[in-house]
């Protein structure tokens, strides 16, 4: 659960897309969204915050490796050597993110949201998730437990509050 950097309040979705707003208001940054297994809720939150066209640029759902290599530009050999949920694919998804649409700032998502689909190497629950842009991004493996539905919300808040991290100078 992410925790508010000026409280140990825990912060909803809704509070943290209000956060993330602020601050890329404050600091004139755009923003852009990649994401596979949250399916665009992560766009969803920001857009669902009046006046989120003054910083949020667009949102790629690349649900297919297809889509990653097509719209982000993933390069295939990084699927093929490291799979869609992994540290290299959300790297690359940022800077293909920024690439494509200019934006100062990009989350990417890939994951396993089950309720199949896992492994041993990469169980249901098993998220990736990287901030940044072209030059510079941070990476983090989440494994999150509960259903389909718990384990993208879970991204989704998650993604939003590295977000809010990076803009606050804590990444």
């Amino acid at each position: 659960m992410a925790v508010h950097a000026e409280s140990s309040e825990p912060l909803d979705i809704v509070s943290l897309a209000e956060r993330l707003g602020a601050l890329c208001r404050q600091r004139r940054v755009v923003l852009s969204t990649a994401e596979s297994c949250t399916g665009g809720g992560v766009a969803s939150a920001i857009t669902a915050i009046a006046g989120s066209s003054d910083y949020f640029e667009t949102g790629y759902v690349t649900y297919s490796n297809a889509a990653k290599m097509r719209l982000l530009g993933v390069d295939e050999s990084l699927l093929i050597t490291h799979g869609a949920v992994s540290r290299a694919v959300v790297e690359a998804m940022v800077a293909g993110a920024c690439a494509d649409s200019g934006a100062d700032l990009a989350v990417a998502i890939s994951g396993v949201a089950g309720p199949g689909g896992g492994s041993p190497e990469k169980p249901v629950g098993t998220v990736w998730l990287a901030w940044g842009h072209q030059g510079q991004s941070v990476a983090e493996c989440l494994h999150l437990t509960g259903d389909r539905d718990a384990v993208r919300q879970a991204a989704v808040q998650e993604a939003l509050a590295g977000l809010v991290r990076w803009l606050s100078g804590d990444e």
